[in-house]
């Protein structure tokens, strides 16, 4: 047996602080719908009155999607945007390009086929993210 034989270590997540700003950005994910930039993100906690500052509100953000407790995708425009997200476990998303409604979906057909493309390849453990953009019904 070769050590590529060897399964793979699962690392450990650091436990993340609870900080103010941790707790004041976790709490507007939770008041907002769709999906925010953290320009967005910051601008609101400004208003609200948090002294906050916006390479806090990244990293933080950051922090929080590594972590899963909140879902990061990148927008049309290449920005990445989040919002705190209802489902637990792996999923993606339909997000709608003009108003932002989002709707979590199951994806069967797409986990076979990259577990498959990856197999093909001599891959294992692969990983990836789907997000669908196109114009909800009320749109």
């Amino acid at each position: 047996m070769t050590p590529n034989d060897q399964p793979r270590a699962r690392v450990a997540r650091p436990v993340q602080r609870v900080t103010r700003q941790r707790i004041a950005i976790r709490a507007l994910l939770e008041e907002v719908q769709g999906f925010r930039s953290a320009q967005q993100l910051h601008e609101q906690l400004r208003k609200d009155g948090d002294q906050v500052g916006l390479a806090t509100v990244y990293r933080t953000l950051q922090s929080m999607a590594d972590a899963g407790e909140v879902d990061a995708i990148r927008a049309d425009d290449g920005e990445m945007v989040y919002r705190q997200c209802a489902a637990t476990g792996h999923h993606h998303h339909l997000v709608c390009r003009n108003c932002g409604r989002t709707v979590e979906i199951s994806a069967k057909l797409v986990e076979t086929w990259a577990d498959e493309v990856a197999a093909e390849h001599g891959f294992r453990d692969a990983g990836h993210d789907i997000e669908l953009f196109g114009l909800c019904s009320s749109c």
